[in-house]
């Protein structure tokens, strides 16, 4: 038997393309789904079509929906005059997994990056600062990860929403320098989220 077969190497390059999935996990992904019988492997496929075909972004807050505006931003008891900034939509369901949090979000999709090209517009800043001004929001809260990027973010965030009236805070110590929230277990992000201050 040949050591290349040309669609287990196609499947194994494909993995390759995700996150945080090198060549050894990716391989053994592919040896894995090859043990399964046909109807998983179909099922698992047709998972994959559906969440494309179903899944968009929020047209306000750019979380992910299965509708044109998501669930938290058509919650009326949210309060609407208070935006947690998040780098990522993994992060909305961080931060609501502590259930400490009854306002809005906004995903940015990055962070501002000069080295990589990455400013205001490549992200959704400008219509961060649209919501602000219609919704009269009081508080911007940036939780955004404590990294190089991250905190010039906040910076600019902070110079930004300052003038529109909105008070701009940050999630309190309890996350480590450097570290991701997707790390951070929910009673650390939790106390991060109620202990915010203004920056």
């Amino acid at each position: 038997m040949p050591l290349y077969i040309k669609s287990v190497e196609k499947l194994i390059n494909e993995f390759r393309k995700l996150p945080a999935i090198g060549p050894k996990s990716a391989r053994r992904i592919v040896y894995y789904l090859l043990k399964l019988p046909p109807r998983q492997i179909e099922d698992f496929a047709r998972s994959l079509i559906e969440m494309k075909e179903k899944v968009k972004f929020c047209s306000l807050c750019h979380n992910l929906s299965e509708e044109d505006i998501c669930h938290i931003c058509r919650d009326g008891s949210r309060d609407q005059e208070k935006i947690c900034i998040v780098e990522e939509v993994g992060d909305v369901t961080i931060l609501e997994k502590t259930g400490r949090y009854r306002g809005l979000y906004h995903v940015l999709g990055g962070l501002l990056s000069p080295i990589d090209n990455i400013g205001p517009t490549e992200l959704r800043i400008p219509g961060l600062m649209e919501r602000i001004k219609k919704n009269r929001v009081s508080e911007v809260i940036i939780a955004l990860n404590p990294t190089v990027e991250g905190e010039s973010t906040a910076m600019y965030i902070k110079k930004i929403v300052t003038p529109l009236g909105a008070k701009p805070t940050m999630l309190a110590s309890g996350l480590p320098v450097g570290g991701d929230l997707e790390y951070a277990d929910e009673i650390t992000i939790g106390r991060a989220l109620t202990d915010r201050r203004e920056i």
